[in-house]
């Protein structure tokens, strides 16, 4: 009978995702996570041979995830599938690779992982958290241009906050939009080509990238920044292409701009719960409200599968529902 160690057939797994599949590093420390708390509950159950393992003990592995037993803390359904996914993945892989005579994933049932959909502001909250952005400051003006732009392109605040000067292009996409990647600024031209709109190079999921739209009430707001703001604060670090930087001159992170969004929204006086995906939620609801078609929501969000999309039409759609019932005579 063909035995294989828990930690080789982990380690077995892990090469092969990251090196045929070239998974990121953070979708690898997701699998090295959810396969060392599998290893720990297959060791509580003292087994060590991966060839141990039938359907039957799997199924008790994602019981004992949802019902908070052994070591274990209860998990939402979403964890608990993605959880069993990489367990189930792992298996299949070692029997295709015939290093295990079974499948012990087939017929593992997990959880129905519940729709949530996303919380979208409406447009006149939307309108109130820019309007309340920032100040004339040098700061002011890189909360107003971040926070215009999250909701003008849809990108997502890790995508911005990678963001370098260069990925702003000209019309079409042709070009380098800022004429400049120093300190000294940018150009009057430059400058005005920013302010009619343009489009972003991102950086999204898995290093795929695309190019984005953005308006001009980003423009604007994002020459403001390049003209009035961003020379000063970069001047006081070492120097650097990106495009946000905080008052030292150093990339503004992911958690600089969360607070950036919270601090815009209370003094907005938005009193529900306002996250760094909101304006992204926003703009795509916003979008298949005023008539856009999914597949370009889609391309426009960097989403691989378009079903991930189709949940916001799901919010339009309850939303025309509401005003139905309010306004017409005869709705109920």
């Amino acid at each position: 009978m063909t035995t294989l160690s828990v930690d080789a057939g982990i380690d077995r797994f892990l090469r092969h995702v990251a090196i045929e599949r070239g998974l990121a590093e953070n979708s690898l420390a997701a699998y090295r996570r959810d396969l060392a708390s599998y290893a720990n509950w297959l060791a509580a159950q003292g087994i060590d041979d991966l060839a141990q393992v039938a359907p039957d003990t799997l199924s008790s592995f994602v019981s004992d995830l949802a019902s908070h037993e052994g070591e274990h803390e209860a998990l939402a359904p979403s964890s608990i599938t993605r959880r069993a996914s990489t367990v189930r993945g792992m298996h299949r892989y070692l029997f295709e690779e015939e290093l295990l005579e079974g499948y012990a994933g087939r017929g593992l049932r997990t959880p129905k992982k519940p729709q949530r959909l996303p919380k979208a502001l409406a447009l006149e909250d939307v309108e109130a958290l820019l309007a309340h952005a920032g100040g004339d400051d040098p700061v002011g003006l890189r909360d107003r241009a971040l926070l215009e732009l999250l909701y003008g392109s849809g990108a997502r605040v890790s995508e911005a906050c990678t963001l370098d000067l260069d990925d702003l292009l000209l019309e079409g996409g042709r070009g380098d939009a800022t004429g400049a990647s120093g300190e000294a600024g940018i150009d009057e031209a430059s400058e005005r080509a920013l302010e009619a709109g343009g489009f972003l190079r991102v950086q999204g999921k898995g290093s795929k990238q695309r190019v984005v739209p953005y308006g001009s009430y980003a423009g604007r707001a994002l020459a403001a920044y390049l003209v009035r703001a961003r020379p000063s604060m970069v001047a006081r670090g070492a120097g650097t292409p990106a495009l946000f930087v905080g008052p030292r001159g150093a990339r503004l992170s992911r958690q600089s701009a969360w607070l950036v969004i919270r601090a815009a929204a209370e003094r907005a006086g938005i009193t529900r719960e306002v996250s760094p995906h909101t304006l992204r939620h926003s703009f795509a609801t916003h979008l298949l409200a005023g008539g856009a078609d999914v597949r370009t929501v889609q391309e426009l969000l960097g989403h691989s599968s378009v079903t991930t999309t189709q949940i916001y039409t799901q919010v339009t759609a309850d939303t025309l529902r509401e005003h139905y019932l309010t306004a017409h005579p005869r709705a109920t």
